[in-house]
């Protein structure tokens, strides 16, 4: 048996990196930056106002005797402004949050604290010197970079790149992944079943983990358990160029050292598909190698171990060929709620529950139980060399996205 780490560096091998391309900043959202993204302005840009109120000097806004100090008004600075003139002595100017502050001003006084006089106005406290004020360039400076590569382009990170004057991004081009589930007894839902079908699920599943992980997937209609079929079927994929080249193909099914195993049976006649089992439960079965030139990683075909299989070995593996600076889930340490068992030496990956450092196994270990997987919103990774932990013993959970709740 293959350890997890050395088929995950077989997967990795793989998948080399992704060419970068330049998109609009409207089309960037979901990718991955390939070049750093340098501020071509400072944040802010000027010396500005954080608040509704007024600008004055510090100096002059507090009475000997400790009562109200009125002054006169003399501008109106609303945001947007850019003819903003020097603060003279003896007066402040109004202010708008965002409005350039003038020259002279160390402190801005909230309308609260004020009468809000628009000629004069009544300042009943003074806040700080230097209160309620964004210094030019105390968030980014210019020339500095502000996202580097390898940044996922969320909402904050396009709002950033907007803000620095930046309306293009260079970015890595999404992978297109193929995926193809195989079986005799699968039937499209929707569609009526027969005794001893079953309703085909993997292709979605695995089609939605592989959009969330960056690519871009194009399901294929499964194909009966036949080897020259299926594999006349694949390589005419594989050729097909209309959506551009398959840069991945993902099979789920096939895998196992049974009979009628279409994917093994296909593949080993090319011999550039290698197969065995890796040291893990569930998602033991696993492929990898190239049909004609194309990554192929065969998954096994139960729903949890497909799903398990992709988030252990494909997921980073795309994550890296794209550049992500953190291809890896998140992880964090957990108490368990209850005691578990796992075989010994196999990587037990558990559905569980995580809520406030603890976390409780959903469902039992059998790869058949999807409903068990939705209600997870981890993996709980039990080590190979053990078999029972106690309930509040620590363990190590992979978090991931989509669970019910």
């Amino acid at each position: 048996m293959r350890t997890v780490e050395e088929h995950q560096a077989v997967v990795d091998a793989l998948l080399p990196p992704m060419p970068a391309e330049t998109v609009a900043l409207a089309g960037a959202h979901g990718r991955v930056l390939a070049l750093d993204v340098v501020a071509e302005v400072p944040l802010p840009g000027f010396d500005n106002s954080a608040m509704d109120g007024y600008a004055g000097r510090w100096a002059e806004l507090a009475s000997a005797d400790g009562s109200p100090v009125r002054l006169p008004v003399a501008e109106d600075i609303p945001a947007g402004r850019t003819d903003v003139v020097p603060l003279a002595p003896g007066t402040v100017h109004r202010i708008m949050t965002g409005a350039p502050l003038p020259p002279g001003a160390d402190v801005v006084v909230p309308v609260e604290l004020t009468d809000a006089g628009t000629e004069v106005v009544e300042i009943r406290d003074r806040p700080p010197i230097g209160s309620h004020l964004r210094a030019a360039g105390e968030d980014i400076a210019a020339g500095t970079v502000a996202l580097s590569a390898g940044a996922p382009l969320a909402a904050a990170q396009l709002g950033l790149a907007a803000a620095v004057g930046v309306r293009e991004l260079s970015v890595r081009v999404r992978p297109r992944v193929l995926i193809l589930s195989t079986g005799s007894e699968l039937v499209a839902p929707g569609q009526p079943l027969a005794r001893g079908q079953i309703y085909e699920s993997n292709s979605v599943l695995l089609a939605a983990a592989v959009e969330e992980a960056g690519g871009l997937p194009r399901r294929l209609h499964f194909v009966p358990d036949d080897v020259d079929q299926f594999l006349a079927t694949v390589r005419a994929e594989l050729g097909r160029r209309g959506d551009g080249p398959v840069d991945l193909l993902v099979t789920s099914g096939g895998v196992s050292a049974g009979a009628y195993e279409v994917v093994k049976d296909a593949f080993a006649t090319l011999g550039t598909v290698e197969f065995g089992k890796v040291a893990m439960q569930p998602g033991g079965p696993q492929g990898a190698g190239t049909v004609d030139g194309v990554p192929v990683i065969t998954l096994p075909g139960n729903p949890v171990s497909a799903f398990v299989s992709f988030e252990v070995f494909v997921r980073p593996a795309l994550r890296r060929s794209l550049g992500h600076a953190f291809p890896d889930r998140l992880r964090a340490p957990a108490r368990l709620t209850s005691p578990l068992r796992s075989p010994a030496g196999r990587r037990q990956f558990l559905r569980g529950r995580y809520d406030a450092g603890q976390v409780s196994q959903v469902g039992g270990p059998g790869s058949h139980l999807v409903a068990h997987l939705a209600r997870a919103n981890c993996l709980v990774v039990v080590p190979e060399d053990v078999t029972e932990l106690p309930a509040g013993a620590e363990v190590d959970v992979v978090l991931i996205e989509g669970a019910l709740q």
